[in-house]
């Protein structure tokens, strides 16, 4: 089994178009200075069940925080081939860490939770299920863990499982992955997870139903009218979003409805069940992206699709995604978040288009079905960018892609703290 992991990088026998080596570089932004860890050579996994290949690049930088000038990446990530030894079987995730143990949490769970899926005898045959006892399996091992407190820490969790030409995307939390879909002379971004947050009708419904306070800051601390239960949308709000708060206090306050880890935000509501969605590839698909909020925080699902069809070497895209992502947030915030972006082509299945340049291929989208599984643990508690010269994408125009809601099972919720 190959295997990437990010800030801790061993190697892997997926192939490179190169041989160059993974290297740490230094950029500078608006005068500051971020620390970035990229990969400058394609790494390439076939999947010989279905005669094609995955081509894929990352990228992972430290955020930019003036108060606290050493403060560690807490984003992470894992990139494993042939899970289990089955050529045709990889895994892609991308964990950002929060609280004062953030970066442990979001390692701990880099290691634990593709341990456990190449770990599952029966992972093979039902894949939301093995998904769904990973997730909990690794959230009750984080919380005996005796050297992590993860009562005010945690991490989301965005996974991409190929297995063939089947995707299976688990996720908790406001991370996100994005397919780019080739529809005529366009590429359309079709989101494959939906952010976990209380800006969702059903995510509000079910953590207010756990006894959770949903509140933005300014109306937990009384200058806001906290009857007041419209926030906008997620993609158009300004100011600090609705957060998750216990019901005789001033914590946890997550913007979030599910992670990894956050024990006392369990007992009103997160939770470690993933939400897990089933998306079978054909010819339209050209890549997808795997990443953090950092990067989707000021840009939506189609400007990072667009700006990653618009260069030829995906290498090239992810640092002109990061670079984008780390100048807005110095544009609208006061510092940056963590980013991290892996990039992964989807490489001669059925003569599919090729990343950044024309094809003819029609292509057309599908999503399976969309679910998420019934526990079965309970819940306890850059460098210089080039613009691509390609031609754009082109063709007839492909069918439509279907996107149907997600189906959620609300797990039961633990007695709220007082």
């Amino acid at each position: 089994m190959g295997c990437v992991h990010g800030k801790c990088c061993c190697g892997e026998n997926s192939s490179s178009d190169d041989g160059s080596k993974d290297y740490r570089e230094t950029a500078f932004i608006r005068g500051h200075m971020k620390n970035v860890l990229s990969q400058r050579s394609l790494k390439r996994a076939t999947v010989p069940s279905h005669n094609f290949n995955l081509e894929y690049t990352f990228l992972t930088q430290r955020g930019y925080y003036p108060d606290s000038p050493d403060k560690e990446n807490q984003d992470s990530f894992c990139i494993s081939t042939e899970l289990q030894g089955d050529p045709s079987v990889h895994f892609f995730g991308v964990y950002d860490g929060h609280g004062q143990f953030g970066s442990q949490c979001s390692n701990f769970v880099k290691d634990r939770l593709v341990e456990k899926l190449v770990n599952d005898p029966a992972l093979l045959e039902d894949p939301v299920q093995g998904y769904n006892s990973a997730f909990l399996a690794t959230n009750l091992e984080l919380r005996s863990s005796s050297e992590i407190d993860d009562s005010m820490s945690g991490t989301t969790a965005i996974t991409v499982l190929v297995i063939g030409d089947t995707l299976f995307v688990a996720n908790v939390g406001d991370s996100r992955a994005v397919m780019a879909v080739k529809d005529g002379n366009r590429v359309v971004a079709e989101d494959l997870s939906s952010d976990q947050t209380p800006f969702r009708k059903d995510e509000y419904e079910r953590v207010k139903l756990c006894g959770a306070r949903v509140l933005s800051v300014d109306q937990v601390e009384g200058l806001k009218d906290p009857d007041i239960q419209n926030w906008g949308d997620e993609e158009s709000r300004g100011g600090d979003p609705p957060r998750l708060w216990v019901p005789n206090g001033m914590y946890p306050g997550t913007a979030f409805t599910r992670s990894i880890g956050d024990s006392l935000a369990e007992t009103i509501g997160v939770t470690a069940t993933p939400e897990v969605k089933t998306f079978r590839l054909t010819p339209d698909h050209l890549f997808f992206v795997v990443a953090s909020d950092g990067i989707f925080e000021f840009l939506t699902s189609q400007t990072v699709i667009d700006m990653a069809a618009s260069y030829m070497d995906p290498r090239d895209a992810c640092a002109a995604i990061a670079e984008k992502s780390y100048k807005l947030w110095l544009e609208l915030e006061n510092r940056t978040d963590d980013i991290t972006i892996i990039i992964v082509q989807i490489k001669g299945l059925s003569n599919s288009g090729t990343f950044g340049v024309g094809s003819d291929e029609i292509n057309e989208g599908a999503v399976m079905s969309s679910r998420t599984g019934t526990p079965e643990i309970p819940a306890a508690h850059e460098s210089d960018v080039h613009p691509s010269l390609g031609t754009s994408f082109s063709g007839q125009p492909a069918a439509s892609v279907m996107s149907p809601a997600i189906e959620v099972h609300s797990p039961a919720c633990p007695k709220p703290i007082d």
